[in-house]
């Protein structure tokens, strides 16, 4: 069977902090809560905006540095998989889950960071990358 393809981009705002969490192993996982906003015209010609709301997750050691910069409000950038999930709720109902598994996050401004040029580009991957794959420039405080 030929491979298939499971790529996801997003461009949005962050609609809460982040929230950093370790796995009982030690892994540390950040979960994202991403607003993705778009505009069409109704039927009657009128402008409309639809918001849709993404799960976002990171790993390792890039989850630990974002979580030290990420605020609500913060318009980022994802690039990843999506991830389905089942678990028990409460009740005993079976219930799904669907995340972006990133793997690629461009931090973009906003918030109280202000807007403007893409700033820093995070591989959420736990690849070795040195500061020459990005420029130095782009590192700025950064603390990874």
């Amino acid at each position: 069977m030929a491979d298939g393809l499971n790529r996801v981009m997003l461009l949005g705002n962050l609609g809460a902090d982040p929230e950093l969490r370790m796995t009982s192993g030690g892994q540390a996982v950040l979960k994202l809560r991403l607003a993705t906003a778009e505009s069409y015209l109704d039927r009657d010609k009128q402008r409309k905006e639809r918001t849709e709301w993404h799960s976002v997750v990171l790993w390792g050691k890039r989850a630990e540095a974002l979580a030290k910069i990420l605020n609500k409000g913060d318009r980022i950038f994802v690039e990843g998989g999506l991830r389905t999930s089942s678990y028990e709720d409460k009740d005993g109902a079976k219930r799904h889950k669907t995340e972006v598994n990133a793997t690629q996050v461009l931090l973009c401004g906003g918030g109280n960071r202000g807007g403007g040029a893409p700033r820093e580009r995070a591989p959420a991957s736990s690849g070795d990358y040195s500061h020459d794959d990005y420029g130095t420039d782009a590192m700025g405080d950064i603390p990874f």
